[in-house]
């Protein structure tokens, strides 16, 4: 039972990333477009098991040549949201859509100016209405047994965090010395630094 448990667990999330391939069209180009023209950062946001893979992103994105920080959208109701400029380019996290502290925060990110990217499984939610791009990382079901727990859902928004993150990397023309000067430690930082 452990055994099929898990193999059934990674093959839910390895169909919900394939289906994200027929989902790479011009939506993504303009996200790609709008983050590269941008004279700001990339903002992430998210709540619960997307604020944690909306801290990855912002990782990535950072590491590899985009500067991005992450707001939590509690905290950005409560000050935080003085970090957004009209320069920005926010990118939300809400398999719903409807998550209410991103919800809440909308209306202010407008009244600032900065674009808006989501990354959303409904196309009719509040998030996705508000935004200037809608990303679609929706999944038929989750991995969790209960369909509860985000389970292939975060795998989905992972997943097309990190093609945002290299198709941007692609056409930055980011190279090895550029990611060894952002890692000086750890061995990717010596790795890319020895092999320039």
């Amino acid at each position: 039972m452990v055994i099929e448990r898990a193999k059934e667990v990674l093959r839910i999330e390895s169909e919900a990333i394939q289906a994200l391939i027929n989902r790479i069209d011009e939506r993504f180009s303009q996200a790609v477009e709008m983050i590269l023209k941008s004279k700001g950062r990339v903002v992430v946001t998210g709540v619960g098991k997307s604020g944690h893979i909306g801290r990855k992103i912002t990782a990535t994105l950072s590491s590899t040549g985009t500067p991005s920080l992450f707001l939590h959208p509690v905290e950005g109701r409560h000050g935080d949201l003085g970090m957004v400029t009209k320069d920005d380019i926010v990118l939300a996290i809400s398999n719903s859509g409807e998550t209410a502290e991103i919800s809440e925060l909308l209306p202010f990110i407008k009244e600032i100016g900065a674009k808006l990217i989501a990354f959303t499984g409904k196309a009719n939610s509040t998030l996705a209405k508000s935004s200037d791009v809608i990303l679609d990382v929706g999944v038929e079901k989750e991995a969790c047994p209960l369909g509860l727990a985000p389970t292939a859902s975060t795998t989905a928004a992972l997943a097309m965090g990190d093609a945002l993150a290299m198709a941007i990397l692609d056409k930055r023309g980011f190279k090895r010395k550029d990611f060894a000067r952002f890692h000086p430690g750890g061995s990717l930082g010596k790795k890319a630094g020895r092999e320039e």
